[in-house]
């Protein structure tokens, strides 16, 4: 799928886009506690990722500017037991070069009408609190805060709260 808004591109990940994601995704885990990994992840790791999630079904999906990633957000099954079939948790991590120009709504854009069609029920998104940027993107495309875990990371020496905002069709 190739979808041209507002001069970004967003389209299907493939296996060669894994390098520039892992670029993305470990700025946030050296730098930041929005996502609890520690330690760098390959690019071998994220194609291995991108296969895990297409062979559930689900959408990966990158923005790209004139060939360079901008950011990416894929959809992964929330849990494993059978009845949970129909929910997902989604996800979604920015170039910080690229933060506040409306990637991430892009992308969720593109997203969650996707997992609509496949007949998914439940979106949740778990969000490392505070990120008010996270919460109003969330917010903005429908879902509601339904949980608070009070200190149930620890990363950089401190403790951290996660959110849980759902959205169900």
């Amino acid at each position: 799928m190739t979808k041209d808004l507002e001069g970004a591109r967003i389209r299907a990940a493939e296996e060669h886009d894994a390098a520039a994601i892992a670029e993305i995704y470990n700025h946030y885990v050296s730098r930041s506690v929005i996502t609890f990994e520690e330690e760098p992840v390959s690019a071998a790791e994220i194609a291995r990722r991108i296969a895990e999630v297409r062979s559930a079904s689900l959408p990966w999906l990158i923005a790209e500017d004139r060939g360079r990633v901008t950011g990416y957000a894929y959809a992964a099954p929330w849990k494993t037991r059978t009845a949970y079939r129909y929910s997902v948790e989604i996800t979604v991590y920015i170039d910080p070069a690229c933060a506040a120009r409306g990637i991430g709504s892009l992308l969720y854009g593109q997203l969650i009408p996707m997992l609509q069609a496949q007949h998914i029920h439940a979106v949740i998104g778990g969000i490392a609190l505070p990120n008010q940027a996270s919460v109003a993107l969330h917010e903005k495309f429908g879902f509601r805060k339904v949980a608070e875990f009070r200190e149930v990371g620890f990363k950089f020496d401190r403790w951290i709260d996660v959110g849980y905002w759902e959205r169900t069709f």
